[in-house]
């Protein structure tokens, strides 16, 4: 942190000739331009109060050859379901206050498209603006408490698209985990090698509680080096599901894990793996169960040109997360839900440490034939079906 110094100037005591000397100075003089205090700029004085304000904004064109829905009715993509269409995903401002002992505070505010799906319960839909994180916490050697809204544990995936490394989000990210939690949690580092993650939160997504049940959250993770990493993270507690005409609030479990190495300077693996699964929450009253694997291949070219790749599938076999339920052979109640999968090419060109243009292309594959909506046509058309969906997008990204 910069410290800001303030001066008094005194042309009397600073003149050359001496302060018990007989300056010539008159009193209404002005002193020269070389020896006046500079006004502080205010990144300065905010970071004298330790006070850090970031923010992004980006501009974007995509195109997605289907309407961007499954045949239930469920959107096909997390945030990139426009078929032909600029737009701006997120304008977010970030003020925060995080001393290494005593107290702080983050709020994380985000505007744009994005925002009406990143919402928490019960704040649905509606404005283009989002509480994203607000919370306050309490440093003090190895242990900090948090209590408010914070981004979720799982995924190594995170709404602030800075911090990702594709323009599409994947599969995972926003069918097999939540985007944030409310409640309190504690995190303590054990040495440079271990931490431990401890919670109870409302539950998924949500800021009001939508049932009287409270979910834990467990985190783990191991850095044995400074290319290696593993982190374990765990959900548990119920949450409401609709079935047919009732509320029920049952058990809803999630294992989230991530291992991440960095080969070299400029190569870097990770490997994302979720599990969830919630009982009753079927079609037929049974345990819907969900779960997928995405891998990343990050290539650094340059300090300003950086590739990379996504291969992800998502098994979602009672089609709980995406509404896709394929009867089968074997009588009323035999169901088969859908797999799901993608390939993502990003490229990336940093010509400034402010900005960021990316370009990519992306396939999605499902094995039901008639999975989604194909482009331009209505969802009630059940003749435009299709098992494959095609992207591109362009974006430019300024932060500051």
């Amino acid at each position: 942190m910069r410290k800001i110094w303030f001066f008094i100037a005194l042309p009397s005591l600073l003149d050359g000739a001496g302060w018990a000397g007989a300056s010539t100075a008159g009193v209404d003089d002005v002193p020269p331009a070389a020896t006046q205090a500079p006004v502080p700029r205010l990144a300065d004085i905010l970071d004298a109060s330790g006070i850090v304000v970031t923010g992004y904004v980006d501009g974007t064109y995509e195109y997605l050859s289907t309407t961007g829905d499954f045949k239930s009715g469920t959107p096909s993509r997390v945030f990139d379901f426009r078929e032909n269409s600029f737009t701006v995903h997120q304008a977010a401002l970030t003020v925060a206050v995080q001393p290494k002992e005593g107290f702080g505070a983050v709020v994380n505010v985000t505007a744009g498209t994005d925002a009406q799906v990143i919402k928490s319960y019960p704040l649905t839909g509606g404005s283009d603006l989002d509480l994203t994180q607000a919370f306050v916490q309490y440093a003090h050697g190895p242990l900090t408490l948090m209590i408010g809204k914070f981004v979720t544990l799982a995924g190594v995936e995170v709404i602030n698209e800075t911090q990702d490394t594709n323009f599409s989000r994947s599969i995972i990210f926003g069918y097999a985990i939540p985007f944030t939690n409310t409640g309190v949690r504690s995190v303590y580092a054990i040495g440079d090698q271990f931490g431990i993650t401890v919670g109870i939160n409302n539950g998924w997504d949500q800021i009001t509680d939508a049932n009287n049940g409270k979910t834990a959250e467990l985190g783990f993770t191991w850095t044995p080096s400074k290319a290696f990493s593993t982190v374990v993270n765990a959900y548990v507690g119920k949450e409401p599901v609709d079935v047919t005409t009732r509320l029920l609030n049952t058990e809803r479990d999630l294992v989230d894990l991530i291992v991440t190495w960095s080969v070299t300077d400029k190569v870097t693996l990770v490997v994302n793996g979720d599990w969830a699964q919630q009982a009753q929450a079927a079609a037929d009253g049974s345990t819907a169960r969900w779960g997928g694997v995405a891998g990343y291949f990050n290539y650094k070219l340059s300090d300003q040109w950086r590739s990379s790749l996504r291969l992800e599938t998502f098994d979602d076999p009672e089609g709980y997360r995406t509404g896709i339920d394929v009867p089968q052979l074997g009588g009323p109640t035999a169901h088969r839900g859908q797999v799901w999968s993608e390939a993502t090419l990003t490229a990336g060109y940093a010509p400034t440490k402010h900005a960021e243009i990316r370009l990519e292309a992306r396939t999605d594959k499902s094995n039901v034939a008639d999975a989604f909506v194909a482009g331009g046509a209505p969802q009630s058309d059940t003749t435009k079906l299709t098992d494959r969906q095609n992207s591109a997008a362009f974006q430019a990204i300024f932060k500051f």
